[in-house]
């Protein structure tokens, strides 16, 4: 009996699939292609993604302390420079000038009254001195009748002797003599009292020329205060000190501030630029005046022309709060990155004005070119 031998023959192990081969063929292409085009590109191109929009940011901070009466801003506000944003309670500041106001008329009064009183002083002292030379001139028309009197008693005195006189002659003459004595005694007397006078009255003026200066100091210092208390009134209006956008109004009506607190800021969006960290690595052939393209995380499909404008005096960890201490013995060498300044070229870009600072951005540093 034959038996038939149905066993089918195995099937032999197939190769490759063409496809697949080609799928690789076109990856180890393209990934060469992609690493040619990368290495090409990283001979002419420097890049990082550590890179920031920035721009000054000013804060509003009140020069005095007081209560809020009013925020006339809210949150994003566009402002311009001197537009009022709070004013505070300045019923105390107005109490404070009112009363410097007083103590400076106060001062001017009391110069105005030593003032009257040296011109007082001044004319007694004129007067005295004129009283002065009218007696000078008596005491010398009085010891010129002295002695005249003097020489007729002299000779009265002889002929009384010879009987050549009568009696009553004689003390005429005495009499006369006499007189003429206390006449001059009277004015000498006079004359000291006038001088004491005049003395006293010198000393007056001296006194209060004294008391000018002295209040002339005071007015000086009044006016002083009254100027420091007009510059605090005008302290309770609290300006925009530049043009920008508010961030976050964080103060309300009634508020207590301090003198110094930064109450919220201005940013100034209208003039922004990049701060690209880059490794010091790759600073070797950078300079200022490259040109440089820059893409925006918020707008990836449009390109920015900028150009670098200035490289920071130091890297980032050298300002940082806590820089690093390498002389501890802990040291481990880490690749330093250094701050560089890149300006927009055109700033009148619609997309520009949108740009926002702290938005992340890719720049990428033409360093083969040099801006024309």
């Amino acid at each position: 009996m034959e038996t038939t031998n149905n066993t089918k023959p195995q099937a032999t192990p197939k190769k490759g699939s063409p496809i697949f081969k080609i799928i690789l063929i076109v990856l180890i292409i393209a990934g060469s292609w992609y690493g040619f085009t990368k290495y090409k590109h990283s001979l002419k191109h420097e890049e990082t993604e550590d890179a920031q929009i920035s721009a000054a940011i000013s804060p509003v901070i009140p020069r005095i302390s007081g209560y809020v009466e009013q925020v006339l801003v809210n949150d994003n506000q566009y402002v311009k420079k001197g537009d009022t944003l709070l004013i505070l309670d300045n019923r105390e500041f107005k109490i404070k000038l009112d009363q410097s106001l007083a103590a400076e008329e106060a001062a001017k009064t009391g110069l105005n009254s030593a003032k009257a009183a040296t011109d007082a002083a001044r004319a007694n002292i004129n007067t005295a001195k004129a009283s002065i030379s009218t007696i000078d001139a008596q005491i010398e028309a009085a010891k010129i009748n002295l002695k005249r009197t003097t020489q007729d008693f002299e000779r009265y005195n002889n002929l009384i002797k010879d009987h050549s006189i009568t009696q009553q002659q004689f003390e005429q003459v005495d009499a006369a003599k006499q007189s003429a004595e206390k006449q001059v005694a009277i004015l000498q007397q006079q004359k000291n009292q006038a001088t004491q006078q005049t003395n006293a009255t010198s000393e007056q003026s001296v006194a209060t020329s004294q008391q000018i200066q002295t209040a002339a100091a005071s007015i000086h210092q009044r006016s002083v205060d009254v100027e420091a208390a007009r510059l605090n009134l005008s302290f309770t209006v609290i300006t925009a000190p530049e043009d920008g956008k508010l961030s976050k109004v964080n103060v309300k009506a009634g508020q207590f501030i301090q003198a110094g607190q930064a109450l919220f800021s201005i940013v100034h969006s209208d003039d922004v630029w990049v701060v690209a960290n880059f490794k010091e690595t790759q600073l070797n052939k950078m300079i200022v005046g490259q040109p440089v393209t820059i893409h925006a995380d918020v707008f990836p499909d449009h390109p920015f022309e900028a150009t670098i404008a200035s490289f920071s005096p130091a890297t980032g960890s050298t300002f940082a709060l806590l820089p690093p201490d390498n002389a501890s013995g802990n040291f481990v060498k880490v690749v330093q990155r250094l701050p560089v300044k890149i300006e927009f070229n055109n700033n009148t870009d619609s997309l520009y004005k949108k740009l926002r600072p702290g938005m992340n951005v890719l720049v990428d540093v033409h360093i083969d070119q040099m801006k024309n």
